[in-house]
């Protein structure tokens, strides 16, 4: 297991570093100037492009900025210059991750159990209705579903509020619709697992000892069964933490995806650089921690692994 989780630790660390690159050549292409403004003469844009150091090569600069890195620094956001990133991430920090916590939680407990439902239930319009849901919850965006909702439930029916996080009947629209595709991916996984340990040797040994079905399913079959499911955990919370940026703008939610796009517009080169980095350790930071798991639970994911590499 230690060989195991340094190895893929030295990976994640990999990754962090290719993606701090990529994102930063990728930035310095982009077209026009963060201090180009209508405002601005020339000479002053001059002036203030070598301040902060844009008049110096791309590689120089990389280096400057992976130095700084180094020592934690994130730098200032060139829009607001009294701030730091890392004061902009810890501002908007918690309401995004309020968001992506509670529909992480939402998905993997509906899904996991309309999921064992679809597999277990012996009624057809069962099946049949969870399974129209799941293909509606994949295959709507959950930027759409958004609107859907906000339209039915806060325009029309004037139930619940659409703007803002003022109550906790504010977190319901935004949390469903990052909720819904999520959902019938596990709502799938969680089945078909299900389905296959069914046709296993202890299934049918547990059927022989006459346990019920509902007691194989909970005692037995979950567990073993979820680990598809554990797996994509990772994946979903880099699509809950990406995602919720279209869902942000439209629920007026001050969280991390106001202030990315935001950035994007006003070509902020540190705030991008910042934003995307600490989003992209989260992501590869959870991906490493399932897969630690996923190995803990079941040693054959590493001994494979293992002879792989």
């Amino acid at each position: 297991m230690i060989r195991y989780t340094g190895k893929r630790f030295l990976i994640s660390l990999l990754s962090v570093w290719m993606l701090i690159t990529v994102a930063f050549f990728l930035t310095r292409q982009m077209p026009g100037s963060p201090f180009q403004t209508g405002n601005v003469s020339g000479e002053v844009l001059e002036q203030m492009e070598q301040e902060y150091g844009f008049d110096q090569p791309v590689s120089a600069q990389y280096v400057t900025y992976m130095r700084n890195l180094l020592h934690g620094d994130l730098g200032i956001s060139y829009m607001n210059p009294g701030e730091s990133v890392t004061e902009v991430i810890a501002r908007a920090l918690p309401t995004t991750l309020s968001l992506g916590i509670l529909a992480v939680i939402v998905s993997l407990v509906a899904g996991t159990l309309l999921g064992m439902l679809q597999a277990f239930s012996q009624k057809r319009w069962v099946r049949t209705t969870i399974l129209f849901g799941t293909i509606f919850g994949a295959g709507i965006p959950n930027f759409v579903i958004a609107l859907l909702l906000a339209l039915v439930f806060g325009v029309q029916w004037k139930l619940l509020p659409v703007v803002g996080l003022d109550s906790w009947t504010s977190y319901l629209l935004p949390v469903l619709s990052l909720a819904a595709y999520p959902t019938a991916v596990v709502t799938r996984l969680m089945c078909h697992a299900c389905r296959q340990e069914l046709q296993k040797e202890y299934v049918v040994l547990a059927k022989v000892k006459g346990l019920s079905m509902r007691r194989i399913a909970w005692t037995h079959v979950w567990k073993n069964a979820w680990i598809p499911v554990l797996n994509y955990a990772g994946p979903a919370a880099a699509f809950l933490l990406t995602g919720s940026f279209v869902v942000e703008s439209i629920f007026t939610i001050p969280g991390l995806g106001r202030e990315f796009v935001n950035s994007i517009a006003n070509r902020d080169y540190t705030l991008i650089m910042g934003l995307t980095i600490f989003m992209g350790v989260v992501v590869i930071g959870v991906n490493l921690a399932v897969d630690l798991l996923c190995a803990w639970m079941d040693p054959r994911i590493r001994k494979s692994y293992l002879k792989d590499v």
